[in-house]
């Protein structure tokens, strides 16, 4: 049976308000950075909303008919919509389909749920579509949209829904989950991993799974030993690309910041990577050219906004390590 998360429960009990008070909005959006659950929060809601025997708590049961037909993907209320298979936004014609759907009478009495998930990807045609089924919904349906970019969402759509915005847990939550999910970690890493994920436990959960850790100290290395000319930028960028799909931009312009703000003496805990302070205080008071290291933030907080297009990612690392590497004013 599937269980809150623990930094879930407030919100939980937020939603249930929504029902004890029977005034559930026509379209709830869930937003928060990755890692945090969203999904399976609204997942949670969901299963619960179509349940036939709801436990004392408001979770579903896990037993009777609506919950099989739902864990089988096959209950006739519960419509999901995301991008298609090598696509990269909703459809208008998912869109049209659904809402087809949504407009025929249901087989069963309740709620009827569409999931949206990521809400962002929805396109110019597939939002407008969107849009005239939320400002004339059907009875007893729900739209629950989940997304980590709401600001990417149009404003007109933003308007017509409530709104539950998922923060970052404290670690006193977030830490003891992490290690009850893998006992093999210590304090220091689960602090490392949740400081590297901006405290979110389900990314630093896969980081963990996946080793992520020590691929970012190996990072942080070949960073540095740019900027003391021991490693050509070059084959630096060649090396980055062997991991795609990591966040080594962010990680950049985290690094960056940081920086600038040992360079200003900042208390650690305003530090993005605190546990990188003894590397970057001593870099701090190297004779750098802070003007450039500033101008060289600024390219990499752009790179960030265009790092999902077409550009080309190697050429892009290269400049930014080559402009790094041509910071230190020693001769």
């Amino acid at each position: 049976m599937e269980e809150l998360l623990p930094w879930h429960r407030q919100h939980w009990r937020q939603l249930q308000r929504y029902l004890h008070s029977q005034r559930l909005p026509q379209a709830l959006l869930i937003s928060g950075k990755a890692g945090l659950g969203k999904q399976h929060l609204a997942s949670q809601f969901a299963a619960a909303l179509l349940c036939s025997r709801p436990q004392d708590n408001g979770m579903a049961c896990g037993h009777c008919r609506d919950c099989r037909l739902r864990l089988a993907d096959t209950h006739p209320n519960l419509f999901s919509l995301a991008p298609l298979e090598k696509k990269t936004s909703i459809g208008v014609d998912q869109i049209r389909a659904v809402i087809t759907q949504a407009t025929l009478k249901p087989q069963f009495d309740g709620y009827r749920i569409i999931l949206v998930n990521p809400a962002d990807t929805l396109n110019t045609y597939s939002a407008n579509a969107f849009l005239k089924f939320l400002e004339e919904p059907t009875g007893r349906t729900l739209l629950l949209l989940i997304t980590d970019a709401p600001s990417k969402l149009p404003a007109t759509i933003i308007s017509r829904c409530q709104k539950l915005t998922l923060s970052a847990p404290e670690f006193g939550l977030s830490g003891p989950w992490l290690q009850q999910q893998l006992p093999e970690l210590d304090d220091n890493e689960s602090k490392r991993l949740l400081q590297l994920t901006q405290g979110s436990p389900l990314l630093a959960l896969t980081y963990a799974r996946q080793g992520t850790l020590a691929v970012y100290d190996e990072c942080f290395q070949n960073w540095l030993s740019v900027a003391k000319q021991q490693t050509h930028a070059v084959q630096v960028a060649e090396a980055w690309q062997k991991w795609p799909d990591l966040p080594i931009l962010s990680w950049f312009a985290s690094w960056l910041i940081d920086l600038l703000k040992c360079s200003y003496n900042i208390n650690t805990t305003y530090l993005y990577n605190p546990c990188l302070y003894p590397a970057l205080q001593t870099l701090s008071q190297q004779h750098l050219d802070w003007q450039k290291v500033f101008i060289l933030y600024d390219l990499a907080l752009t790179n960030l906004q265009r790092q999902h297009t077409t550009i080309n990612k190697q050429l892009m690392l290269e400049e930014l390590l080559i402009q790094w590497s041509q910071l230190n004013r020693n001769p």
